[in-house]
């Protein structure tokens, strides 16, 4: 083949996004040379389908070779070009001083000429800085010019980017409805393929994320499916940015329970995102993987996971909190979670934690931090007004109110955070939920409601294979209130509540261990106790067990 039908089979192959083809064709014209050779054109279009595929040196070296000839011809509006996608790749490379001295180099040539859509492009990078460092009104600002000039110039690429970026920017401000708006507006063009693939798979991945940091499950979700069937109908595609949609998709795959698909989306991820494109990005996709094994009861594999995403910069938590909490290392959870929090200052990272930080701190027997920590939540919750944060605040609610042996109260926010996960699909949720309805009917004497909500709950997690879970939830139901229990309740003046606790005290349980089991404070169960020991006429525990024993309350050996 000669060098002039060799460009011609490049571009063909470019054109049908078969780009690991395209990059073998263009590289073939290329070493074939020719009177005329690779234009500036095709330079840029190799260094596309490299750049897509994430081979990020290759389109490095010829983006460097496009901008040299755009720069020989005098073509500014195509040498910016070139070093914007230049700063692109060469930070998707790690190589941030790198690709700040070309940014700094596009800034120079541009002041050169009259403004320009690839001015543009420059703003865009502007306001993502901005952002970064807080200045949202700025950064909607920048954006807002940039947009201006696609408007003008026709460009539809920028014009996406741009509307992007000042959603972000209401949204950071907490005009959220206002920020969504303006994301919609940039899928529409995205999902009706009017933007070209870099810019597309630009825009999903950055959309979703903002959806997923607002917890708008219900967008994130529609935005994943429509990012899969995108990402299916490429013939080649795969590196960094392939690796990058996969740590989405196995994010999506977790929320709604196919979780060993979850976990193969992940290990994928990890793969593809440690080959030195986006390696920045590998250790979100290790804390997907670090989830799913926890969840699924696999604690060294999570312990592993976790350590290797925190090797790419990510922080384990709450993941690694709620592992330790699992292990009953509940020091080092409250350590941890109480760390993450100090150093997140944005409320949305921190209503992250949030839930994770009750949870825990309700275990380590500090309810004054829990409610602090729920009510941070619930004021979130107020002002984003999504319905996964309303689930996790009432949930919070829920766990705090049956602490304080509050159960009347705990019941109605339980069932409502069960409610709101049950309609966004997301099932280990709403197990978890279910369990808090069980302890509140239980706590209240519906012995009944109490064994079908343990039921279900323990279905749902062995479904899923939340295998810790449902261990906890089948020691819950084997503790049940039985007649002999009420029976003994009835003689003796104790109520339901303190029958749970009598027999967890005649196992041998310290308070601490009751309030655990029970998912109460450490203050309500010494109530409890004191309460029990005046209504037996007991002088100690161990009399209070002498009749726990003679009564048959006693539970299973543990």
């Amino acid at each position: 083949m000669d060098a002039a039908a060799a460009i011609t089979d490049a571009r063909r192959l470019h054109g049908g996004r078969a780009w690991r083809d395209a990059c073998e064709a263009y590289a073939a014209a290329d070493a074939g040379g020719g009177p005329a050779g690779l234009g500036p054109d095709d330079l840029e279009d190799w260094a596309e389908s490299a750049q897509m595929l994430g081979r990020g040196e290759e389109a490095t070296g010829v983006l460097q070779r496009a901008y040299r000839a755009r720069e020989e011809a005098a073509d500014v509006r195509g040498a910016l070009r070139c070093a914007f996608w230049l700063t692109e790749v060469l930070s998707m490379r790690g190589e941030f001083a790198h690709a700040g001295g070309w940014l700094a180099r596009a800034a120079r040539l541009a002041e050169a000429g009259p403004p320009c859509a690839e001015c543009g492009y420059l703003l865009v990078r502007e306001a993502e800085r901005q952002l970064e460092q807080g200045c949202h009104e700025e950064a909607f600002a920048t954006a807002g010019r940039a947009l201006a000039l696609a408007q003008h110039h026709g460009d539809r690429d920028l014009a996406v980017l741009a509307a992007q970026y000042q959603g972000a920017a209401r949204i950071a401000q907490e005009r959220v409805e206002e920020g969504l708006a303006l994301l919609d507006e940039a899928m529409v063009s995205v999902t009706a393929g009017e933007t070209t693939p870099r810019i597309t798979g630009w825009v999903y991945c950055l959309v979703i994320a903002l959806c997923q940091e607002l917890q708008e499950l219900r967008r994130a979700r529609e935005w994943t499916l429509a990012l899969d069937r995108w990402t299916d109908s490429l013939p080649q595609f795969e590196g960094g940015y392939s690796g990058i949609c996969l740590v989405h998709r196995s994010e999506l795959l977790r929320l709604v329970g196919d979780w060993p698909n979850a976990a193969v989306q992940a290990r994928s991820a990890c793969e593809r995102l440690t080959r030195g494109f986006g390696e920045f990005l590998a250790g979100g996709a290790f804390y997907q993987l670090g989830e799913i094994h926890r969840l699924r009861g696999a604690w060294d594999e999570a312990e592993e996971a976790y350590r290797e995403g925190g090797r790419y910069g990510s922080d384990a938590q709450p993941g690694l909190a709620l592992l330790r909490l699992a292990q009953r290392r509940t020091d080092a959870a409250a350590g941890g979670i109480r760390r993450a929090l100090a150093e997140t200052a944005d409320r949305l990272a921190r209503a992250r934690l949030l839930p994770a930080f009750v949870e825990i701190t309700l275990a380590a027997g500090d309810t004054a931090a829990a409610r602090e920590g729920a009510a941070e939540l619930a004021a979130i919750a107020e002002t984003y007004r999504r319905p996964a944060l309303d689930a996790q605040s009432a949930l919070a609610r829920a766990a705090l109110l049956l602490a304080e042996d509050a159960a009347a109260e705990a019941l109605p926010e339980a069932r409502r955070a069960w409610r709101l996960w049950r309609d966004l699909d997301v099932p280990y949720e709403a197990a978890r939920c279910r369990v808090l309805v069980a302890l509140a009917c239980r706590a209240l004497g519906d012995e009944d409601t109490t064994t079908v909500e343990l039921e279900a709950a323990a279905a749902a997690f062995t479904r899923l294979g939340a295998e810790p879970d449902r261990a906890r939830t089948e020691a819950l139901r084997t503790r049940g209130t039985g007649a002999a229990d009420r029976r003994a309740g009835a003689g003796s003046g104790l109520t339901p509540r303190e029958l749970e606790v009598l027999r967890l005290v005649s196992e041998g349980l310290t308070n601490h261990a009751v309030a655990r089991e029970l998912h109460l404070s450490e203050k309500t169960v010494a109530r409890h106790i004191s309460n029990i020991l005046a209504k037996l006429g007991a002088p100690s525990r161990t009399a209070a067990a002498a009749f726990a024993f003679e009564h048959g309350l006693t539970g299973a050996p543990r």
